[in-house]
C-alpha cells in the first residue's frame, strides 16, 4: 500500500476553463490547503493527511471534485485513475455515474411539470399513469399517493434501492422492475449485509405517515413522466432540465452512449476489483444520470441563487425552487434533497453510491457556498474526509467537524509473526462481531462493514482511526490469546472474547451468516464453511444459511454434498416472488461481479437444469 502513492497523480486536467494557469495564487493556494487537511475521525502522529495518502487507504482508484464559493465554481481537479488498467486519469471531464444524486434532477424534472400545470403535486399519481397504474391495498388504508409524498419519500412504498444490471446481460423494463418480474433481480447479497430483498414497489405503510427513502417510489416517478411527456425520459430530462441549467456535458441515457463511454469513470468494488464491463445499468431515474462535478455545480448555483432572490433559476420559479429546498411536512427531506440543519447553517445535501461509484454534494442555503465530490469507488469514507476540508478552509458556517486530536504515541510496527496469532473472530456485546485478519497482503480490524488499519502502540495494544476505542489483546496462562479489551477515553467496556470453537456457538442466523461471508470473501473457505455448518445446524428451515451452506460446500471442492442441498431445495421459496432457482440465479450474478471463480457453478445449473441469467 506503501509504494501505491507514489503512482496515483494528482491531476489539474481537463477543459481550459479549469487549467491550473487562470487561477489565482489565492486559489491554488486553497487547493494546497485542502489537499494536505484530510483527517478522519482522529488525528494520530501529530499531522493530517493528504488525499494521495487517504486514497491509497481506501483504495479509491480516482476522485473528481469542483468547489463553489460565492456562487461560482472557483476551481475543479481530478485525482488518480479513471481506468487503472488503461492509465486513463481523471479529469475535469471524466463522467461518473451519480447513483441517488439523479434523484434530485428527477425532481426538478417533476417539479417543472408542475410548474407547467401538466401535473398537480397533491392529485393521486394513478391520475397521470397510463403504462402501469400503482395497486393500491389494504396497507395504505384508502390513501391515495401523490408526487409530492414521492419527492420526499413521504409515500409509505418499498424498495430502498435497486441493484446495478450487466450492460451485456437481460436489462429489465421499468414495470418489470416496480412489479419485481424477471429479468429484474429479486433480491442480491450484499458485502458485509447479506441477502436483501428487492420486492415490487408496493405500500409499506399509509402514505404520509413517515419518511422513508424509496428508489421504488422514485422510479414510479420517472414512469409517470414519460407518460404525461410521451417522450424518452433521457430526452426531456435533457432538453428541459441539464441543458437549461448548464449541465451540457450530463445524461439520463443508459447504458452511456458509446461515443461517451470512453469519458465513463469505471467503477471499483471496495476491494479494488472493477464492475464487470466498467460499470452497470441502473434504473435512470433513481440513479442513472452520468455528469461531471462541474455541470453538477451548475445545478446547485441555479438552486442557490434562486432560493435567495438574486437570481431567477433558469428552470423553476420562485414557489418550485422554495418546495424543491425546504424540508416537506418538517422532515429531513425536501421534494428532492435532504436538508441538513448546522446550528441555524442551512445546507441541501444528497448522497450517492452503489454499482462501483459513489459521491455527495453540499450547498449552502446562504452564502453561496458548496463542493461536489466524486470518486469511482463502493468505499465512501473519503467523501466527508474531503467535504470537511473543504468547508474548514472556506469557513463555511457550522459545519467543520473537529477530530479528536488523540495524545501523540509512537506507532510501532508487529512482526507478521505475532499478527498471525490475532487472527480470528472476535464477539463483544453479546451480538456484535469483529474480524482480524489478513487481507490485500495487511493485516486489518474489521467490523460493522468496515476495514479498519491497525495502528500499534505496543505489541499487543492498538487503535484505528474508524473506531473510538483502544484494545489490547487478552492471553491465557499458556500464553494463547482468548480476546482483547475495549477502552474509549479511560474507560472500559466489556471485552471482545476470541471464538474457539465455532460448533458451540449460539448466535442469530444473521451473525452467523455475516461471520461465514467476511471469511468467504478473504477466500477463507474452509473456515467459512464452519460457520455455515453451524448455522444449518442451529437453522435447519433457513434457506439463507443452506444456500450458502450449499456455495460452500462447492468451494471446498465437495461437489455431492453441494449438490444434496441444491436439489433438496430446489422448489423452495424465500419471500414473495423470489424462488431458490431466482437466489441460485442471483447469486451467480453476485460471485461473478465480485470476480470469483464461478467455472463449477455451469455443471450445477446444468445438472439441475436452471438457465444462467443473460450475461453471465
Amino acid at each position: 500500500m506503501k509504494a501505491s502513492l507514489i503512482f496515483i497523480p494528482l491531476l489539474l486536467l481537463g477543459s481550459a476553463a479549469f487549467s491550473q494557469s487562470n487561477y489565482s495564487q489565492e486559489t491554488l493556494e486553497k487547493i494546497k490547503e485542502i489537499e494536505n487537511n484530510i483527517t478522519g475521525n482522529i488525528i494520530f502522529n501529530d499531522r493530517p493527511s493528504t488525499i494521495a495518502e487517504r486514497m491509497a487507504k481506501y483504495n479509491v482508484k480516482g476522485m473528481s471534485i469542483a468547489v463553489i464559493h460565492d456562487y461560482k465554481i472557483v476551481w475543479a481537479k481530478g485525482y488518480g485513475w479513471a481506468d487503472e488498467a488503461e492509465k486513463k486519469p481523471v479529469t475535469t471531464e471524466t463522467l461518473f455515474q451519480t447513483g441517488s444524486i439523479s434523484k434530485s434532477l428527477n425532481s426538478i424534472g417533476i417539479l417543472k411539470l408542475a410548474q407547467d400545470k401538466k401535473v398537480d403535486l397533491n392529485t393521486d399519481i394513478n391520475t397521470y399513469l397510463t403504462s402501469w397504474k400503482f395497486p393500491y391495498d389494504s396497507i395504505s388504508k384508502g390513501k391515495k399517493i401523490t408526487l409530492a409524498q414521492i419527492l420526499s419519500h413521504n409515500a409509505g412504498l418499498s424498495t430502498f434501492g435497486f441493484p446495478g444490471y450487466n450492460i451485456n446481460g437481460a436489462i429489465p423494463s421499468l414495470v418489470q422492475i416496480l412489479d419485481g418480474k424477471a429479468p429484474a433481480i429479486t433480491a442480491i447479497r450484499l458485502q458485509g449485509v447479506g441477502i436483501v430483498f428487492i420486492p415490487a414497489v408496493r405500500s409499506v405503510f399509509e402514505p404520509g405517515l413517515k419518511c422513508e427513502y424509496s428508489g421504488g417510489g422514485i422510479t414510479i416517478s420517472q414512469l409517470l413522466l414519460t407518460d404525461v411527456t410521451k417522450q424518452a425520459y433521457d430526452v426531456w430530462m435533457y432538453e428541459n432540465v441539464l441543458k437549461p441549467i448548464g449541465m451540457v456535458n450530463s445524461f439520463y441515457t443508459q447504458p452511456p452512449p458509446k461515443t461517451k463511454q470512453h469519458l465513463c469513470a469505471t467503477g471499483y468494488y471496495r476491494d479494488g476489483s472493477p464492475v464487470l464491463n466498467k460499470f452497470q445499468y441502473v434504473p435512470a431515474g433513481a440513479g442513472g444520470l452520468w455528469m461531471t462535478p462541474s455541470d453538477l455545480c451548475n445545478y446547485i448555483i441555479d438552486m442557490q441563487m434562486a432560493y435567495q432572490d438574486k437570481k431567477p433559476s433558469k428552470i423553476l420559479n420562485s414557489e418550485m425552487v422554495k418546495l424543491h429546498l425546504t424540508p416537506y411536512n418538517n422532515g429531513p427531506t425536501s421534494m428532492g434533497s435532504f436538508i441538513e440543519d448546522h446550528n441555524g447553517a442551512k445546507y441541501f445535501q444528497h448522497a450517492a453510491g452503489g454499482g462501483g461509484s459513489c459521491g455527495q454534494f453540499y450547498g449552502s442555503l446562504d452564502g453561496g457556498d458548496g463542493v461536489v465530490v466524486f470518486l469511482n469507488s463502493q468505499d465512501g469514507t473519503l467523501l466527508q474526509e474531503v467535504i470537511n476540508s473543504v468547508a474548514k478552509a472556506y469557513d463555511w458556517k457550522n459545519f467543520y467537524r473537529e477530530p479528536q486530536k488523540r495524545k501523540s504515541e509512537k506507532t510501532i510496527d508487529v512482526p507478521d509473526s505475532v499478527l498471525k496469532t490475532y487472527e480470528g473472530i472476535y464477539l463483544f456485546n453479546n451480538i456484535d462481531w469483529a474480524g482480524i485478519g489478513k487481507r490485500n497482503n495487511e493485516y486489518h480490524f474489521y467490523s460493522f462493514n468496515t476495514y479498519a488499519k491497525m495502528h500499534y502502540t505496543t505489541p499487543s495494544r492498538f487503535f484505528n482511526e474508524e473506531f473510538p476505542s483502544v484494545k489490547e489483546f487478552l492471553k491465557d496462562a499458556k500464553g494463547n490469546i482468548i480476546g482483547y479489551t475495549r477502552t474509549i477515553d479511560g474507560k472500559e467496556f466489556s471485552n471482545a472474547t476470541k471464538i474457539i470453537c465455532p460448533d458451540t456457538l449460539r448466535l442469530e442466523s444473521g451473525v452467523l451468516a455475516d461471520i461465514g461471508w467476511y471469511l468467504f470473501e478473504r477466500e477463507k473457505y474452509k473456515e467459512s464453511l464452519t460457520y455455515f455448518k453451524r448455522g444449518a445446524q442451529l437453522y435447519p428451515e433457513d434457506l439463507n444459511i443452506l444456500i450458502s451452506l450449499a456455495h460452500l460446500y462447492l468451494y471446498n471442492n465437495d461437489y455431492k454434498n453441494a449438490m444434496a442441498i441444491y436439489k433438496a431445495h430446489l422448489k423452495d421459496v424465500f419471500i414473495s416472488d423470489c424462488s431458490w432457482e431466482n437466489m441460485m440465479q442471483n447469486d451467480l450474478i453476485y460471485l461473478k461481479e465480485h470476480h470469483y471463480n464461478v467455472e463449477m457453478f455451469d455443471k450445477v445449473f446444468a445438472e439441475l437444469k436452471i438457465e444462467k441469467p443473460n450475461g453471465y
